[in-house]
């Protein structure tokens, strides 16, 4: 069935308006709506305010001569001032709401050339949010003025959604965004990649503060300098990007790098300092290890970040600032306030988006795709390519993806192990030897903390008892110190349980990794709280050695 056509619009009351013969040799966008042959307009809703009643039954008797078939329904407006977008939005929506459209009848076209630009702005608004169901016609007039012709008309569709080729576009541009993050590594985290999703929206639509909470090494300031890279992209700050490490502050001198001093505010103070929050000026300032600042030196941050202004070290006159803050730690800055080492007020401030960074180790399946991507790195600043065999490249995967490599520096462990394996590579081939001596290097970097780290006998001795440890087999006693050094270097208990159980889990039609750990422990009176650090060694150690003792008696 032909639905018929239905156009709503404001009379023009300068482009609409003439008198005498002559008016039909100039182009009039409400006329000349009905003169294209090619659209058969059935009825026009005409809106115009009351001093304009006299041009709108001129309008409509022309219409009708041009157009007999055109029905034309003059609406009267009150509207005082037509430039008012508050009383000419609320009397477009008043209409609107009351109007019946039957859009199973009926197609409706919203006239936006003709009434003032906020009428304009106002009908797209309302078409926009379908209160108007339709589209949006804009109608041109003709290159040369010559009477009979109507120019022309085009057809402005707001739902976008019909737009593939746009929303492809749109699609696309978040996923660069999101891989400009990533530095481009095809990473293969679920929890890693829903983060870096959600800090690309939050990077290009907010100016609140961020909180990267995650261990050393894990990313922290590259990601924020990603950020900053981003928003400068798109024109969202023009200042720089300005990173200072908190743990490098230390009395006067913290305040001073941060907020500026005055010349003569402490000894030494021999000339004015303007401070890295003036420098960080319509700019990102990284504010690395934060739960390290003193707690004057928080007071004064806070102000600074809720009022951009504060007052430098000596001087009685504020100054402004106007910087976006990005904050790191690797501390649990909830235990620091609870400890009042961290201030709550400047915590629930910077904690609006905060996102906790796993490390490299919670993130195996990643290694691979950051592999290829620092060898690439490494290769460029040689000058020269580097791969590796695939004897080599499988070994070397297989260690550092098991849960004897600790990665305790994280990216920073990683990428000096490829620096060196590029470095050493003879004719730009990394072999299995070269693979093997970095393997051992590694484990010697890292066996003082696997010795504190992996549940040793003294370890197992602390959350069981000397009594109960000597009960043990000694077969029970490794075996037990070796999940026990996992759940500490897990995040979570499940976590912890994928690893232990990450062969046997792929038999399974039912997989509990968490439950089996669970039990596992249980067998040694242990919970996944005392192991894994979460809960006081000695609250749960005459629990689990009394449990223990019973089951061994």
């Amino acid at each position: 069935m032909r639905k018929n056509k239905v156009v709503i619009g404001f009379l023009g009351t300068q482009l609409d308006a003439g008198r005498g013969a002559g008016r039909w040799e100039k182009w009039r966008p409400t006329v000349s709506l009905v003169q294209h042959d090619d659209v058969v307009i059935e009825r026009l809703e005409l809106l115009y305010t009351p001093p304009h009643q006299e041009l709108a039954h001129l309008v409509r008797t022309d219409i009708q001569t041009a157009s007999p078939e055109t029905t034309v329904n003059l609406v009267p407006l009150a509207i005082a001032d037509p430039w008012d977008f508050g009383e000419v939005y609320a009397q477009l929506f008043d209409w609107a709401q009351a109007y019946h459209f039957d859009t199973a009848r009926e197609d409706y076209w919203t006239h936006i050339t003709t009434g003032t630009h906020v009428a304009q702005i106002c009908l797209f608004l309302l078409v926009e949010s379908r209160r108007i169901p339709g589209v949006l016609a804009q109608t041109s007039p003709p290159k040369r003025q010559q009477m009979g012709d109507p120019g022309s008309y085009a057809l402005i569709d707001l739902d976008l959604s019909r737009y593939d080729v746009i929303a492809r576009r749109f699609g696309a541009e978040q996923r660069d965004a999101v891989q400009f993050l990533k530095s481009g590594i095809a990473t293969r985290n679920a929890r890693f990649n829903a983060l870096i999703d959600e800090v690309e929206r939050v990077a290009v639509r907010s100016r609140a503060p961020i909180l990267f909470t995650g261990p050393t090494g894990a990313g922290k300031s590259h990601l924020a300098r990603r950020m900053y890279e981003l928003k400068k992209a798109r024109h969202q700050v023009q200042g720089d990007f300005v990173e200072v490490n908190c743990a490098t502050l230390h009395g006067d001198g913290a305040a001073s790098t941060l907020f500026g001093h005055k010349k003569g505010a402490f000894t030494g103070a021999a000339a004015d300092r303007a401070g890295l929050l003036r420098t960080a000026h319509q700019g990102v300032l990284f504010l690395d290890e934060i739960g390290e600042l003193g707690l004057d030196e928080q007071a004064m941050l806070l102000k600074a970040v809720e009022e951009k202004r504060f007052y430098p070290l000596g001087s009685d006159r504020e100054v402004a600032s106007d910087f976006e803050l990005i904050a790191g730690t690797n501390r649990d800055l909830r235990t620091e306030v609870a400890a009042g080492r961290f201030r709550e007020d400047l915590y629930a401030r910077i904690n609006l988006w905060s996102y906790q960074l796993p490390g490299l180790a919670q993130r195996p399946e990643d290694i691979e795709p950051n592999v290829d991507h620092l060898l690439a790195r490494a290769g460029a600043e040689l000058g020269r390519t580097v791969r590796f065999s695939n004897e080599a490249r499988a070994a070397y995967l297989r260690y550092a993806q098991s849960p004897d490599a600790l990665w305790t520096g994280n990216f920073r462990d990683l990428s000096a192990s490829i620096t060196r394996l590029a470095t050493l590579a003879e004719g730009g081939r990394i072999g299995i030897a070269l693979v093997e001596a970095e393997i051992a290097r590694l484990q010697w970097l890292w066996q003082p903390m696997g010795d504190a780290r992996d549940g040793g006998g003294d370890d197992l001795a602390g959350l069981l008892g000397e009594e109960v440890l000597q009960a043990l087999d000694l077969f029970d006693q490794l075996q037990l110190a070796a999940v026990v050094g996992v759940c500490r270097r897990a995040r979570t208990l499940s976590d912890a349980g994928r690893q232990l159980y990450q062969a046997s889990r792929t038999q399974r039609t039912v997989v509990n990794d968490a439950d089996r750990l669970r039990k596992y422990l249980a067998r040694f009176g242990l919970a996944w709280e005392q192991v894994s650090g979460q809960a006081g060694a000695q609250a749960g150690k005459g629990a689990g050695s009394a449990r223990l003792r019973d089951a061994i008696r």
